[in-house]
Formats: structure tokens, sequence, C-alpha cells
């Protein structure tokens, strides 16, 4: 009887502190205070969220990078695939370099890693949908801990910030935050180690 409450307890505080965090990572990912002045060595972009190549494309022209890294494009996709689309307008094709290696989160920062290195980048804005950005920052800070980093989270009409009147908004960000926790628990136990 004793153990059944006490497994029914930790559970009860488990769920508890996983809704606790679960409140303030979805508070978080929609008050960001954006730096929109600051310049960056690079903008590095994560693909697989709507709007998040053009904004990035549209800091590249304003100059806040010298480089873009697009991480994450398709095997097939060229750089003139991508001008094509309607809401790119590239100024300047010799600053973008296309990473058709990466297909996942972890394989992005592994990736992004490398050619930051061979480019003596130290700076770095961030680009990828607001749901996604502080598990993108995590990756990057387990592999690079000096490396600046402005978070330039980018927003979607297809994911509402009203999460809990939208059943799929709400899995996506609940599923986002898990894959968070795991991330954040791996660096702080393994570091760079965990790769």
């Amino acid at each position: 009887m004793m153990k059944k409450k006490f497994i029914f307890i930790a559970l009860l505080v488990l769920v508890l502190v996983w809704g606790a965090g679960f409140l303030w990572f979805s508070y978080t990912i929609y008050h960001f205070k954006t730096d929109t002045d600051s310049k960056t060595d690079a903008i590095i972009v994560l693909t697989g969220g709507k709007n998040r190549i053009s904004e990035a494309v549209k800091l590249l022209n304003q100059g806040l990078g010298n480089k873009l890294l697009i991480s994450g494009v398709a095997q097939k996709t060229s750089l003139q695939d991508l001008k094509k689309r309607g809401d790119i307008a590239l100024q300047n094709e010799s600053d973008v370099t296309l990473d058709k290696r990466s297909s996942n989160t972890v394989e992005n920062a592994i990736e992004a890693m490398e050619w930051i290195k061979k480019n003596h980048i130290s700076s770095i804005r961030l680009v990828t949908s607001n749901y996604h950005i502080l598990r993108s920052q995590q990756e990057f800070r387990a592999l690079d801990k000096n490396l600046k980093i402005i978070l330039h989270p980018v927003y979607s009409e297809n994911v509402s910030s009203k999460w809990w009147k939208n059943e799929g908004s709400f899995f996506l960000i609940a599923s986002e935050y898990n894959k968070f926790l795991i991330v954040w628990l791996r660096s702080r136990l393994f570091g760079a180690n965990a790769f």
C-alpha cells in the first residue's frame, strides 16, 4: 500500500513539474525580445518550417550577417531553385552556402559547426521557428559554449499562440518541449561527448 502511494505521489510530482516547465516553455517561445540590430559574422537558418528561409535571406540582405548557411536543404535543391520562390529575393549568391547533408536538428548543429570553424566565425544569428529555437540553441551550445548566438525566432500562422485551443498546435509544442528537455538533460550530463 505504501509503495503504491509513493509511486502515485512521485508520478503526480513528475506531472506537475512537467506541466510547470511546459507553461514556461510555451510562454517563452511567444515572448522573445528579438535583437534586430546587432550584426553577426554569419546567419544560420535551419530548414523545416514556414517562413524560415525567406526571413534569413531578408536578414542577409539587410547586412545583419556577412554569410548565410541554409542548413538541411534537400539533396536536389539548388540555389536557383530557392531563387524561384516568390518569397525570396537574394541579392548576393556568393554569400550563401547550402548544407545538404543534415536531416535533423542534431545534424544541423554538427554540420553548421564544421562550417563555422572553417570560416572562422565567432558569432551567429540563429534563425528557426519559435517553437524550435530553444532546442536548436541547446544543440549549438553543447558543441561550442563560446559561440555568440543571437536567437531570431520565426513565427508561422500555422501554429497558434493559443495552443490550448488548437489540438495540432498543442501537440507540436508539447512534442518540441519534450525534445528540448531531452537535449537539455543530455547536454548537462554528457556535454559534447554525447555526439
